[in-house]
C-alpha cells in the first residue's frame, strides 16, 4: 500500500473542516479507483453557478460521456439554489445518476433513477426541455431494462436545452 493510502494507516479521508471525503481517484463513470491510479478530475464541491453556468458545465460533462460529474454540478444547484427549484436540480441530478448506473450497469436502479428523475422536472425555467427530457429518460429506462450490456454514456446523453438552429431535443 502507499503512503497515500489512508486505509494503510487507518486514517480516514478528511477535508479542511474534518468531514470525511474519499480523496480515491475516480474514473470517467465516478467508480473508485486503486490509490495512486491517475482517475478523472472530480468536480469542485459546493460551487454557486448560475443556471446557465450549471446548464452548460453539465451539458458538456454528459456529452464527454461524464454524467457522475454532471450530477455534482446539479448537486451543487439543488444544494445552493433557492428552495423552490430544488425539485428540479434534484429530478436533474436523478437523471445523471440514472445514466451513471446504467451505464455501469446496474440496470434496475438505472431504470429506477431515471424515472424517478422526470418527477421533479414539472414545468422547467431557462429553456430546459422538461417533456424532452421526460422522454429521453423513459425510453432509455425501459431500454436499459431491456439491454443485458451497458449503455455507453456519451451516446447516450441527453439533451437538457433544445440546442440552437435545432427543433427539439435532438443535436441532428
Amino acid at each position: 500500500m502507499s503512503e497515500h493510502d489512508p486505509q494503510a494507516t487507518g486514517d480516514r479521508d478528511r477535508d479542511q473542516e474534518g468531514r470525511a471525503r474519499n480523496a480515491r481517484p475516480r474514473d470517467g463513470l465516478g467508480r473508485p479507483l486503486p490509490y495512486g491510479t491517475e482517475g478523472v478530475e472530480r468536480q469542485p464541491e459546493g460551487v454557486v453557478r448560475t443556471p446557465r453556468q450549471t446548464l452548460d458545465e453539465a451539458q458538456a460533462l454528459l456529452d464527454a460521456g461524464k454524467p457522475f460529474h454532471a450530477h455534482e454540478v446539479f448537486e451543487d444547484a439543488w444544494k445552493s439554489g433557492p428552495e423552490s427549484e430544488q425539485p428540479l436540480w434534484r429530478g436533474l441530478a436523478q437523471l445523471a445518476v440514472g445514466l451513471t448506473h446504467a451505464a455501469r450497469g446496474n440496470r434496475k436502479g438505472g431504470a429506477r433513477l431515471l424515472r424517478r428523475g422526470t418527477l421533479g422536472l414539472g414545468d422547467p425555467p431557462y429553456g430546459i426541455d422538461g417533456p424532452g427530457l421526460t422522454a429521453w429518460a423513459e425510453e432509455l429506462a425501459g431500454r436499459v431494462e431491456r439491454l443485458e450490456t451497458p449503455v455507453d454514456a456519451a451516446r447516450e446523453a441527453p439533451v437538457l436545452r433544445p440546442r440552437p438552429g435545432t427543433k427539439g431535443r435532438t443535436a441532428d
